[in-house]
């Protein structure tokens, strides 16, 4: 677990903030799922082995539960006990999860996530929209080089059972895990690990397919698309999504999401630059509703890292904006502090970020803290005597006096705060 510190908290506000204004845009109902739930209920996404990668643990009332390790489950659970709930529904979350993983660069054990699902009929358009919005948040965010990676797990599927002659759930499975590994490890160590079981020129000839990427000409012109399931359904996608103006995108053969409760589109956002990894990943898993009892609403979600994010910002010389543009009170003495109190707590009444020394520092020291203000307002006898107190620009040093009656009566318009 980790300590976030104030810079890495404000850089995770700013994605926060970004979201929840998409996420608003777009329709969805913001909410915070529980952070723990039984245990089986988190089985019910990835299965029994799952308890290797979470948190799981007894209560004092005897029940096996687990920290929340993504916000899917809680959601997909939440929408299936709601009967009387109107579909569309569409519902966003954002905050921490936890996973018992071997912490390195992008990967912890406590991180937070964004997520959007709209539960409801499983249609091509909520798909679309899912996909536009996190192509809009990383717009927002002013990356560059972001790919959206797009394919279909009916598809994949179809093309392994075709090559194999076979409709074996099990080789299926094996062979999901062979595309998805291939992103990370060659592919002569996956050859090498599963040769035994299968034919290796079928194995080759499915990690040769998983390579296959591009636009719907350049797919066909690479490939027989002709018995290829759901490959229609991808390129109805692809021009929805060209329709909405999202053109970041590209269909990608080796994009299968590990899980098995995906069963229609997948997709993952990649830094095409960057060696971080997916920076987010969604598609339709209108299997995990089932799971839960509702065979009458499919779900198609996406969820991002957000300290993931926000390295990739960091690579790429992004700055988030941190400091707030405040105003510092000054005093010169002891007697002249409680007049400097008095104008900070009125500042702060008209919403204006402010800050005052409490511990009597001199005018020095107070100075110095407050060099990244954009204003100073220092109360000194002398001008106090006409009613008035001194205004420095901390930006260029200039000095002006200001009434305090003007200050106090309308402090926005005095000290030029309209873009504060």
């Amino acid at each position: 677990m980790k300590d976030f510190e104030y810079q890495e908290n404000a850089n995770i506000e700013h994605i926060r903030n970004h979201f929840k204004k998409l996420s608003d845009l777009y329709g969805f109902s913001f909410m915070d799922p529980s952070p723990i739930e039984l245990l089986s209920v988190l089985e019910t996404k990835s299965g029994p082995a799952i308890r290797d990668e979470i948190y799981y643990f007894k209560d004092k009332g005897d029940r096996e539960v687990a920290l929340r390790f993504d916000f899917t489950v809680g959601l997909t659970r939440y929408a299936s006990m709601q009967k009387s709930m109107r579909l569309p529904a569409k519902i966003s979350a954002f905050g921490g999860v936890f996973r018992y993983d071997e912490p390195q660069k992008g990967r912890y054990r406590y991180f937070h996530q964004w997520d959007i699902e709209i539960y409801g009929k499983p249609g091509l358009e909520s798909d679309a929209e899912i996909i536009e919005l996190t192509s809009r948040l990383f717009d927002s965010l002013l990356l560059k080089n972001i790919t959206i990676d797009i394919n279909h797990r009916n598809l994949v599927e179809s093309f392994i059972n075709q090559t194999f002659d076979s409709k074996d759930t099990v080789l299926v499975s094996d062979m999901l895990r062979a595309i998805d590994k291939i992103q990370k490890k060659s592919k002569q160590d996956i050859l090498n690990e599963f040769k035994d079981r299968y034919d290796e020129s079928k194995l080759e000839k499915i990690l040769e397919f998983s390579q296959i990427k591009g636009n719907i000409l350049e797919i066909e012109s690479k490939i027989d698309t002709t018995n290829l399931e759901s490959w229609d359904e991808l390129k109805q996608l692809f021009s929805s999504l060209e329709n909405r103006g999202v053109a970041n995108i590209r269909i990608n053969f080796g994009i299968v999401r590990g899980l098995d409760y995906y069963s229609g589109m997948v997709f993952e956002v990649f830094d095409k630059n960057s060696k971080l990894g997916a920076l987010a990943g969604g598609g339709r898993y209108d299997s995990l509703t089932k799971a839960f009892g509702r065979d009458d609403i499919g779900a198609a979600g996406v969820a991002g890292g957000v300290e993931r994010i926000i390295l990739t910002m960091q690579e790429q010389g992004i700055v988030a904006e941190t400091k707030q543009k405040r105003i510092s009170v000054l005093y010169i003495n002891e007697d002249m502090q409680k007049v400097a109190i008095s104008i900070a707590s009125l500042l702060r009444l008209n919403n204006i970020s402010t800050d005052i020394d409490l511990s009597g520092k001199n005018l020095k020291k107070q100075i110095e803290q407050a060099s990244e203000s954009k204003y100073c307002i220092i109360v000194a006898p002398k001008e106090l005597e006409q009613s008035k107190v001194v205004l420095r620009n901390m930006q260029d040093g200039k000095e002006s006096q200001i009434e305090i009656e003007k200050l106090t009566d309308d402090p926005k318009s005095i000290l030029n705060l309209e873009m504060l």
